[in-house]
Parts: C-alpha cells; sequence; structure tokens
C-alpha cells in the first residue's frame, strides 16, 4: 500500500525515527514541526493521511483535527499521544479523526491503520472529484471578485447555455483561453472535446493541415490519412486563438465549417462533415483588419453573434492579490517552499503597475521572483526593476507602444536573435513577433 504521509511531531528524533519506520513500508513521508508548518504543507501538497502529535508548541493536535477536516476533507488524521487520555481520544474522534493510538504501547498497529487510513482517503478524494465534476459550472477556474470580472463571468454564463459560435477580445495575457475553457465546460458540449490551437503559431499551409487534416499521399511525407482538429473537436468545441492572424484564404474554408460543418483534407476530393462549435479569440481590431483587407467581413460577423470583451489586469487591480496568490502556491510548491508569502510593499507595486502582459506576465514574475529570492518574503527588491522604480515616477511617461518595443528588444538580446526563441519567451506567435519587428522597426 502507497500513499502521503505527513508526520507532525515536534520531537525531531522520534519524528525521524517514525519516518524510516514508515517509509521502508512504501509510503512516502514529510515531516512538520509544528502546526503551522503543517497546515502549510496541506495547503500545497496533496496528503493522504496526517499522523499527529497531541501537544505541540504551536497548539493541540486534538483542536487541529477540526482544521483538517475543515479544509482537507480528503485527508485522514491519526492522533499520536505519550499518555493515553480517554476524554481527549473520544473529542479527538468527534472531531472526525480517523483514531487515536499511544506511542510505545500501540505501535504495532500504526502500520494497519495507516494503510487503512490511506484506502478511505483515496476513497474520500474519488469522491470529491465525482460530487466537483457533477455541480461543477465551468467557471471555478477564473480567480477574482472585481466587478470587472464578475460582470465578464455573468455574460460567459449565459453564452455558456448557448450553441452559438463566440468571439473574445483583449489583449494578451487576459485569460481568453481561460474563458473559452469555461465556456465549453458550463455547456451541453463539455462531455465532448475541447480543443485549442493558436492560429499565430503555424504558417499558413501548416495550420491548414493542423486544422483540416490530411488524406495520405496529399504530400511527401504525408504517408497516411491524419485527421484535423475539426474532426477531432466533432461534437464537441473548437477554440481558435488568435483568429486575427489566420491567412484570409484559410478564413473562407473557416467559414464553410460555420455555415454548414463541411471541410475538405488537404489532397482529398470529397467533403467531410464536423459539427462543432467555435471560440474564437483576438487581441487585434477586427474592424480595422477587415478595411485593411485582412479579415473576413462575414466571418467577422457569423463569429460575432456573442462577443465578449476581456477586461486588461490594471482594470481589475484588486484581483491581483488573488492572483499572486494562486501563482505563488503553485510555483513555491513546485520549488518546495511552501512558506514563501509576499510583503505588503511589494503587493502594493505589484498592484501599482501597468501589466502590459497582463496575467501571463503576473504569472512569470512570481515563479521569478520565488527563484531569485532565498528569504521566505518576497520584497519589492526581488521584482523586475520596471516594476520597482514605479516609486520614482520613472514610469508615468512610457507609452505602451515604448514599453512593448524596448521589452520586444531586451528577450530578443538575450536570445541572441533567436525569434523562435523570442516568441516563447513573450507568449506570442512567430507571426505576431514578425509583425511587431516590423511595426517597431526592431533591426537583428
Amino acid at each position: 500500500m502507497t500513499g502521503n504521509i505527513l508526520i507532525v511531531d515536534d520531537e525531531a528524533q522520534l519524528r525521524k525515527l517514525l519516518a524510516r519506520i514508515i517509509s521502508l513500508e512504501g509510503f512516502k513521508v514529510t515531516e512538520a514541526d509544528s502546526l503551522k508548518a503543517a497546515a502549510n504543507h496541506l495547503g500545497v501538497h496533496a496528503v493522504d493521511v496526517v499522523l499527529c502529535d497531541v501537544k505541540l508548541p504551536d497548539g493541540n493536535g486534538v483542536d487541529f483535527v477540526k482544521t483538517v477536516r475543515a479544509n482537507f476533507p480528503s485527508s485522514e488524521i491519526i492522533l499520536l499521544t505519550a499518555f493515553g487520555n480517554i476524554p481527549d481520544g473520544i473529542q479527538a474522534m468527534k472531531n472526525g479523526a480517523f483514531d487515536y493510538i499511544v506511542k510505545g504501547n500501540d505501535n504495532e498497529r500504526i502500520i494497519p491503520l495507516l494503510s487503512q487510513a490511506v484506502e478511505k482517503a483515496t476513497t474520500n478524494r474519488k469522491l470529491a472529484i465525482k460530487i466537483k465534476e457533477k455541480n461543477s459550472t465551468g467557471f471555478e477556474e477564473i480567480i477574482g471578485g472585481s466587478g470587472v470580472i464578475k460582470a465578464a463571468i455573468k455574460i460567459a454564463q449565459k453564452i455558456a447555455a448557448t450553441d452559438t459560435n463566440v468571439l473574445l477580445t483583449g489583449e494578451t495575457g487576459t485569460g481568453k483561453e481561460v474563458f473559452a475553457n469555461a465556456i465549453h465546460s458550463a455547456s451541453k458540449r463539455s462531455k465532448n472535446p475541447f480543443v485549442a490551437i493558436n492560429c499565430s503559431a503555424f504558417p499558413r499551409d501548416l495550420l491548414e493541415n493542423e486544422l483540416f487534416g490530411h488524406k495520405a499521399g496529399a504530400y511527401t511525407s504525408a504517408v497516411k490519412d491524419k485527421k484535423g482538429l475539426i474532426e477531432l473537436a466533432d461534437k464537441g468545441t473548437l477554440f481558435l486563438d488568435e483568429i486575427g492572424d489566420m491567412h484570409i484564404d484559410l478564413q473562407a474554408k473557416i467559414l464553410r465549417v460555420i455555415e454548414n460543418g463541411e471541410f475538405i483534407k488537404v489532397g482529398d476530393e470529397k467533403t467531410s462533415k464536423s459539427d462543432v462549435r467555435l471560440i474564437a479569440a483576438t487581441n487585434r481590431d477586427l474592424n480595422r483588419e477587415i478595411q485593411e483587407k485582412h479579415f473576413r467581413e462575414d466571418l467577422y460577423y457569423r463569429l460575432n453573434v456573442f462577443s465578449l470583451h476581456l477586461p486588461p489586469l490594471r482594470e481589475r487591480a484588486d484581483d491581483i492579490p488573488l492572483l499572486a496568490e494562486q501563482f505563488l502556491i503553485f510555483f513555491a510548491g513546485r520549488e518546495n517552499r511552501p512558506n514563501v508569502s509576499v510583503t505588503k510593499e511589494a503587493m502594493a507595486l505589484l498592484q501599482r503597475y501597468c501589466w502590459h502582459g497582463n496575467i501571463r506576465e503576473l504569472k512569470n514574475v512570481i515563479e521569478r521572483a520565488i527563484i531569485l529570492s532565498d528569504r521566505d518574503k518576497i520584497l519589492p527588491e526581488d521584482l523586475p526593476y520596471e516594476i520597482q522604480k514605479q516609486s520614482t515616477g520613472q514610469a508615468d511617461n512610457l507609452t505602451l507602444s515604448s514599453v512593448e518595443k524596448k521589452h520586444i528588444a531586451k528577450v530578443l538580446l538575450y536570445t541572441k536573435g533567436n525569434k523562435t526563441r523570442a516568441a516563447e519567451f513573450l507568449g506570442i506567435g512567430l507571426t505576431t513577433l514578425y509583425r511587431k519587428l516590423e511595426e517597431y522597426h526592431i533591426e537583428k
């Protein structure tokens, strides 16, 4: 029997002895010397069973049972005590403990009890997943409580109840794919595939092949038939991110899919059909793209039946602490540093910053800060210089285009001119990068 066990005891020698005995039985063991450390670990890592001493420097294990049951209901807790105490044992069981054993006297019971508790924790977790799936609305992954994000969620929930096509607009990094996924998960198509592709990440011919698939022999390396994403998304949702970067010839073929569900694979002569709901997203002004003959007006109107604009992060500064906390938990957990937090001074800087890259940029900043800081607190000096210098007012006169131009130039310098790597770092497609290089007259 395997499982994740957390031992909580302030006696280091006994804790390590227990850890060795339990790990030899195939369990994965971690240790904590206080209730605070235990709670922090539980907040980041999945734990099947907590093996906890009753008397600890910062509290009582009997009371801690309530904390575990309330905040980590899938985990089980077994209490250890140096002295048999019937009232404590009764109260522990009332609070929801799996069992209550006496150190030394019940040593032979520990391993069998752990096996039983792990089995129950596994059942708890499976049941929780089933309940979540049954009650899921699709929008739980969207973090934020600001008025603008609540309004966006409300509109998205109404859109999800329909089966029409959707156009999501907003700056890069505002969470358009997260919203698209949520709309799909809350729709009647939720049991079927959600397939996503970034249109700016592929040249025209390769994007056509990815979307529509091909027949064997369509070109030299096409040795067998390949299903395209439109076919793979049958009965589900196809998310076309950065559709504004799609070649106008392909736009006509997407229009045909919208109108009657028909498409033709590369190298094929007969028509194929697929029942897909299209959700498209762009950070471009499609009306201007239409005027410049880069985007089809008829496709725009077919996509824009429901339109939802996602606000930039600078318009929802109240959500920054919530988002930062989520990223902090994830990256600190990955680095095995669950106690890291952001100071008030650093958080104030994060909330004042413009966030040209929006949520994606915030995520990168938190990851960078955790890697660079060797403390349990993220201080202002752990943040990028452009965020720190706000306090001097140096950033006030910078325009969005000038900041973007300088940032792209810095990334290209870092990648030594490798545009593919630079596009990956920037979180944009290669086509978009080339367009911006031309727009800003950035030389190699």
